[in-house]
């Protein structure tokens, strides 16, 4: 990604992020310029605001030891003087070491999966739309073969992407159409396939033999490939994105979440908590609707773009 990419990605997420920072930042703020001292008062306040942020309880409560234990250590007396230090001890739970993209590298499959409504279908539509741009032979397995219309909406995606792909019939055995598009993906020699799986989560057990049989699929037909599981959450939904994570992630091995419609909503937050409580690293997000706007995900950055003010 060239600097000016960066650069461009990162002014639409600080724009993409204003109803995020209305909703943390700002409360953050007026605790800071509200109280004169720091106090437990103070620090009572803060915690309401980062788990009503969307932190999570977990994360909040380590960003808040981070941020006592600092301002004894700094003897800091000024409130505003915190605001850096929150900030840094944000990023540091957000750590969750170094997020690879070993799949972009090698071989590799990536099965993807996420509850209808999430923008799971644009999301691997614009990943292969990335690969591709990088020079990358993909193939796209429709194997949500659950929900009318998956099939058609991920052609016009593939279509745009210039990628090929492989089922797409309402009603049609995922597993076959996995191993349908692996003999493809062989036949075309291509770096990455693309599986879009199914999304539903009220019936667990369903979906867990589904995911089984596509893993027997793969293990016997394409051993050599690396295997990836990206979980697709809107990000408006806050709390319940970490659930379904969490219900996912019990499932599915899940190596990276993918963070969608970060740019219509308060409830931004939800990305500390996910790092930090289920030590998954969110690997993209996407903050609107063009191809570009599916990046990957820096945290750094991230919290860079929440704290900073934006440009009137």
């Amino acid at each position: 990604m060239g600097n000016e990419e960066k650069k461009g990605f990162f002014s639409r997420l600080v724009k993409g992020l204003a109803k995020t920072r209305d909703n943390i930042v700002s409360g953050i703020d007026s605790i800071f310029s509200g109280f004169s001292s720091i106090d437990e008062e103070f620090y009572e306040e803060l915690e309401e605001i980062l788990i009503m942020g969307d932190l999570g309880v977990h994360a909040t409560e380590k960003i808040l030891e981070d941020l006592k234990e600092k301002v004894k250590e700094q003897h800091i007396k000024e409130p505003s003087a915190c605001r850096e230090l929150l900030a840094s001890g944000i990023k540091e739970q957000m750590d969750v070491g170094e997020t690879a993209y070993r799949f972009e590298e090698e071989k590799s499959v990536v099965l993807i999966i996420g509850v209808n409504g999430v923008g799971k279908t644009t999301s691997i539509g614009k990943l292969a739309g990335k690969l591709k741009s990088q020079g990358k032979k993909v193939v796209i397995a429709a194997a949500d073969t659950f929900r009318a219309a998956a099939g058609e909406q991920l052609r016009e995606w593939a279509d745009r992407a210039g990628v090929d792909m492989i089922g797409g019939q309402e009603g049609a055995d995922p597993a076959a159409v996995v191993y349908d598009a692996v003999a493809a993906a062989k036949a075309r020699d291509a770096d990455v396939l693309l599986c879009d799986t199914a999304g539903r989560l009220h019936n667990k057990k369903n979906l867990m033999e589904e995911l089984r049989k596509i893993h027997r699929i793969l293990e016997k037909e394409y051993p050599e490939a690396y295997r990836e599981t990206l979980v697709v959450l809107d990000g408006t939904t806050g709390q319940n994105a970490l659930a379904q994570a969490r219900q996912f992630s019990e499932v599915a091995e899940v190596t990276g979440i993918v963070l969608t419609k970060m740019d219509g909503t308060a409830k931004g937050g939800i990305a500390v908590a996910i790092q930090s409580e289920l030590g998954v690293p969110v690997k993209y997000i996407g903050v609107g609707e063009s191809i570009d706007d599916l990046q990957k995900f820096d945290p750094g950055q991230f919290v860079d773009a929440l704290f900073s003010k934006p440009e009137e």
